[in-house]
This record gives C-alpha cells, sequence and structure tokens, in this order.
C-alpha cells in the first residue's frame, strides 16, 4: 500500500504541531509512570528483524533508529523511507540500522502513540536510544520523511542550539524534533513561540492532573525555558524554501524535566491573537521592549 510523502500543507501547521508537542511530553511522563507499575503496557516491544543501510549496520550499528506509526502501515512506511536517510554528509556519514520494535529500557511508543490527539503531526515517529542530533536527522533527510515526522532520543551528544553551540544530554533528558510546512511566510516567525508555549502548558496540565504544586517555567525571550533561574529547555526552529512552502524544523532540547499532559487536538487554531496572553503570562521579562518587538512580528 504507498502512501504520500508530502501532503498538502495545512493552514492550520503550527497549531497542529503544538498538538503533537504535548502527545510526545504525555508519552515521556507515562513511561515513567508506568515503569512503577509491576504491569508493563501491552505496546511494549521486542527486537525484531533489522533495515540497514549497510550489512555491517545491521552486524553492529553506531546507531538505531526504530520506527513507530499510527498504524501498522504507518510504521512499515516508516520504516522503508527511513532506510534511505544519511546520518552525517560524504565521508562524514555514519553507519545506522533501522528497526521496527526494540527491546531494553527507553522511550514508550506505545504511551506517546496512545496519548497523540493530532491527527497528521507526530503519526510517525523515530526513536533513537543514542543519536547525534535529532535535528540534523531530520533536517538533512527532510525530503525523504514524512512531514510531521517526530524524532526522539534518549541520549543526543551532538544537540544543534543557537551560534553553533553544540549540546550533549544525558539520559533523563527528552529530546525531540519534528518537521511542519506552511506557505504563509508571516506565520514563520510564530512557530517557536508557538511550542514554547505548549510545553510550559503541558507542564503546568502535568502539575493540575497530579495534584502537585504548579512549577513556574518560563519563557526568556525568543526560545529558552527557565525554572527558578535555571535554563531548562530550549526550542529551535530553521527553515528552507522550496516549490513556494517553507519546510520547517524544529527541536526541543535537553528539557530536565519529566511530564505527561493530554492536550486536545489544536486543529482548530487560526492566528496568534487566542494564545497572545498566555504567552506574554509565561514570559520571563517584563512586558516593555519585548512586548513591542514580539506584536510587530506578528503583524508584519
Amino acid at each position: 500500500m504507498r502512501f504520500p510523502v508530502r501532503l498538502s500543507p495545512p493552514s492550520t501547521g503550527a497549531a497542529a504541531a503544538a498538538a503533537a508537542i504535548g502527545a510526545v511530553l504525555a508519552a515521556v511522563a507515562l513511561r515513567r509512570y508506568l515503569s512503577t507499575s509491576r504491569h508493563r503496557p501491552s505496546a511494549s516491544v521486542t527486537m525484531s528483524a533489522l533495515r540497514s543501510s549497510s550489512s555491517a549496520a545491521a552486524a553492529g550499528a553506531a546507531t538505531t533508529l526504530v520506527a513507530y506509526g499510527r498504524s501498522p502501515e504507518d510504521q512499515e512506511f516508516l520504516a522503508s523511507t527511513a532506510g534511505s536517510v544519511a546520518l552525517g554528509e560524504g565521508e562524514s556519514a555514519g553507519e545506522f540500522a533501522v528497526a521496527l520494535s526494540y527491546e531494553g529500557a527507553g522511550f514508550d511508543a506505545g504511551a506517546y502513540m496512545g496519548a497523540l490527539r493530532a491527527r497528521r503531526f507526530g503519526r510517525w515517529m523515530l526513536w533513537s536510544p543514542r543519536i547525534g542530533s535529532t535535528q540534523d536527522l531530520i533536517s538533512q533527510n527532510f525530503a525523504k520523511l514524512p512531514v510531521g515526522v517526530v524524532c526522539v532520543a534518549d541520549v543526543q551528544f551532538k544537540g544543534r542550539g543557537r551560534s553553533k553551540n553544540v549540546w550533549e544530554s544525558p539520559p533523563g533528558c527528552l529530546m525531540f524534533s519534528f518537521t511542519s510546512q506552511m506557505q504563509d511566510v508571516r506565520k514563520l516567525p510564530l512557530m517557536q513561540y508557538v511550542v514554547c508555549l505548549s510545553v510550559t502548558e503541558a507542564i503546568k496540565e502535568l502539575c493540575r492532573a497530579k495534584g502537585l504544586p504548579e512549577l513556574d517555567v518560563r519563557i526568556k525571550w525568543p526560545n529558552d525555558l527557565y525554572l527558578k533561574g535555571l535554563k531548562v529547555g530550549g526550542i529551535l526552529c530553521t527553515s528552507s524554501y522550496e516549490k513556494k512552502v517553507y519546510n520547517i524544523c524544529t527541536v526541543h532540547d535537553h528539557m530536565l524535566t519529566r511530564m505527561d499532559s493530554s492536550f486536545s487536538d489544536h486543529n482548530g487554531f487560526d492566528g496568534f491573537q487566542a494564545l497572545e496572553e498566555q504567552y506574554y503570562n509565561s514570559w520571563l521579562h517584563s512586558f516593555d521592549f519585548f512586548t513591542g518587538l514580539v506584536r510587530r512580528k506578528m503583524e508584519a
């Protein structure tokens, strides 16, 4: 059964992506919660046959990519496309193997898919127990992967940041990247704001759901997340232009908190005004200079 790698870009791409973010956060916390129970979820996985970029990779690949999908057809499709990706460029490209499942502790894909509310974003997921950079993987292979794919890593040793900073993230952090597309260039600057806000709201929702004191996670403009004066997360968005469409790669790097949330589907979102007050309430700054700056970006 054939599936399209490219779907027509939705006008509400930023909001749908935010819904996928909420589902990723939900899976991480649910995985931790369920690990304390005697009964593992029925979606727990075992090792299956490997698909690899080379025979050497199958024998002992440095990087393993596990393909998951919302349906068996989605999973099979992602596994077939992921087999053609490249980790790095030219002679520096690393060997890897693509698997349909994985034996051992790690990200709970079953919990993730169970928490997913968005219809399109996040229905395909690549997970790796250890990878250089989730952002590099999807940005370098954008044309080979379906739009809306999410890449999650347990350990990341070459995470990307602003000003060519490189992050090393140990187990316990939450690192993921996803792809989206937009046709309206005016919405591009809003992506990082929506993602930052979705993370802070997910943390608040978790606290309310568990009856815990609210964690006052704040947004340091434009794309960093702070708690009690310490940076606990960051958002990086990159884009490219092709055939009248902007291809967007968004990464959430080195979050130091595990959390769950059941975000509802935000596909009805149209514009930033509905979220503007929530965004400002989550700011670490005073409103004077930055409020005017962000408003000018939204009205440009």
